[in-house]
Formats: structure tokens, sequence, C-alpha cells
């Protein structure tokens, strides 16, 4: 990933707290780190609160034409070998 220097400007108190947790070595992963999972928690928020459906039956025409409903049940009544093996296993249990 391509690195871009930045400047920014701490509250003495933050910076004492961030090398507490992360050592003076540390500082700019845990900075990086924090901010990157921010990003990813506002990116979801906004994805969210987008009225607009991301679920269009244009996108999907085998439920569309089902109905979920019975699309889900003829998945369930199709089991793989490994499902059927997992299900055995799982109701046997002890």
């Amino acid at each position: 990933m391509e690195k871009h220097r930045t400047n920014i400007v701490l509250p003495a108190e933050l910076s004492a707290q961030i090398d507490e947790l992360a050592g003076k070595r540390g500082r700019n992963a845990y900075i990086v780190a924090n901010i990157q999972a921010a990003v990813r928690r506002d990116r979801l928020l906004q994805f969210l609160s987008n009225p607009e459906p991301v679920w269009k039956d244009e996108d999907h025409p085998e439920l569309a034409k089902l109905g979920t409903v019975v699309w889900l049940k003829k998945q369930r009544e199709h089991k793989s070998d490994r499902r059927k093996k997992i299900e055995k296993t799982w109701w046997n249990r002890k």
C-alpha cells in the first residue's frame, strides 16, 4: 500500500494515553489501525442509512420468480453430502 505522510496535532494527554497503550514506537500503527476501524464503521453507518434498497429483484431473478420462501425451501430440500454428514453428526451428538 502506498503511504502518504501527514502531520496531525494531538492533545498532549491523548498522545500520552496512546503511548501507554502502544508504546512510543507503536504510536503510528496504533493510530492507523484505529482510524481504519473508524473509517469502516463510518462507511457502514453511511451505507445503512441510505434509504435506497440494495437488494433488487432484477439482480436475483431466481428469487423474484419463485419468491424467497419457496426458493429457500427448495434449497433446503437439496442437501449436499457435506450437509447431510454435518446434520447426521449434529443430531447424533450426546
